[in-house]
């Protein structure tokens, strides 16, 4: 990390990693209670990329993201308010109450959809590219998220191809959180080298440490200033882990103790934390201040989420398109 940005910046920043932590720990808390439906797919752990990956983008920039997609959308400025809703089955929620964890949507701000599908969103991600080719529209990418499990499909790799036999304006973000499922990428992947891949289909390819958010904000920058200049696609490759398990089922039975306290000890929040003490950014006081600042607005979250009234049957198809 380097501190060469103004404090604004480091604290909007830090303000949005804090609230995607307190977010999933707040939506694990009233599954926990039984007010959640379904399962979830949390991001504790994966902070730095999903703020970092999205402050880098402009709001009208398009992005697909996953099944484990709360971050970026709060990243790309989604109100916490209708998303907790919408999680909670709620009709003030983004999509009516109908749609859950894993289908937050919000065009105001550029989420263009959530998949509850293994790489579904990358396909997606080319019309939407596709769109703003044919539309001429200036400024502008889509971007798609996914993880090292989705990287094999065939979905992503024939998008992936598609992209670049057609110059499309998008970015392929891959977070690489270690595992599929529980399959860990070294035995899921023939070469876990997907560098290769990139370069294979002609994009700008470049890599990050995902647990720094500003390596993270400078790396995607970059792969979107390379798009709308160099007129190909760009892959970028987030190393990240992911704390929580796959889903709230998840008994992390593959991975060890040791091996998730390691993490916790450097997860991107401590870091990124540790560095704005180191450089004098801000003071102890002033981070517990933002800190407590963060968990209050959560509460308040919740607890008008939880206020809010269920969707009423007569309006369950008028989201549906037929």
């Amino acid at each position: 990390m380097t501190a060469s940005y103004n404090k604004e910046f480091y604290l909007d920043l830090l303000q949005k990693m804090l609230k995607v932590n307190r977010f999933e720990e707040s939506v694990k808390a009233l599954y926990a209670r039984g007010l959640i439906h379904g399962t979830l797919h949390l991001c504790v752990g994966e902070e730095a990329s999903v703020v970092g990956s999205t402050a880098a983008l402009k709001k009208d920039d398009y992005i697909l993201t996953t099944h484990r997609g709360h971050g970026e959308c709060i990243g790309k400025g989604v109100d916490v308010k209708p998303m907790m809703a919408e999680i909670l089955g709620r009709a003030s929620g983004t999509n009516g109450g109908i749609g859950g964890s894993m289908h937050i949507c919000d065009k105001s701000c550029g989420v263009i959809g959530s998949n509850g599908i293994v790489g579904a969103g990358v396909p997606t991600a080319c019309g939407a590219a596709l769109s703003i080719r044919l539309k001429k529209i200036p400024d502008r990418v889509s971007v798609s998220f996914f993880g090292d499990g989705a990287a094999n499909s065939g979905a992503v790799l024939e998008s992936m191809n598609l992209a670049g036999a057609w110059k499309l304006p998008v970015i392929f973000i891959l977070e690489d959180n270690h595992y599929a499922v529980s399959t860990p990428v070294e035995r899921s992947a023939a070469d876990p080298d997907f560098k290769k891949r990139g370069t294979a289909f002609g994009f700008l390819t470049c890599e990050a440490d995902g647990n720094d958010v500003l390596e993270v904000y400078e790396t995607v920058s970059r792969a979107r200033a390379a798009v709308l200049e160099e007129g190909r696609p760009a892959f970028v490759i987030l190393h990240t882990y992911r704390i929580s398990g796959h889903s709230r089922s998840d008994q992390n039975v593959y991975r060890t103790e040791k091996e998730m306290q390691y993490w916790k000890d450097n997860g991107p929040i401590v870091r990124f934390r540790d560095f704005l003490l180191k450089e004098e950014i801000f003071s102890e006081n002033e981070l517990e201040t933002i800190e407590a600042a963060a968990e209050r607005e959560m509460k308040d979250v919740v607890s008008w989420a939880l206020r809010q009234p269920y969707p009423e049957p007569d309006g369950m198809e008028e989201r549906v398109y037929v």
